[in-house]
């Protein structure tokens, strides 16, 4: 469960929007969101190698 100490005087909004930002470092949406569909172990394999690939040009770009 998370918690959000909500100080004196401090607004509703801004105590929103901390548990917001603490829900979406969970990774709770992300998830749920994840397990709405399959994805075959292959097609996850193949989508961490593209991410991979694309992540190490930018490095290379960064580089020069």
């Amino acid at each position: 469960m998370i918690v959000v100490p909500v100080k004196e005087g401090e607004s509703i909004d801004r105590a929103l929007k901390k548990l917001k930002r603490k829900f979406e470092k969970t990774g709770v949406v992300k998830e749920v969101r994840d397990r709405q569909r399959y994805t075959k172990p292959s097609m996850e394999r193949r989508e961490k190698k593209l991410k991979a690939i694309y992540v190490q040009k930018l490095r290379d770009k960064q580089e020069e």
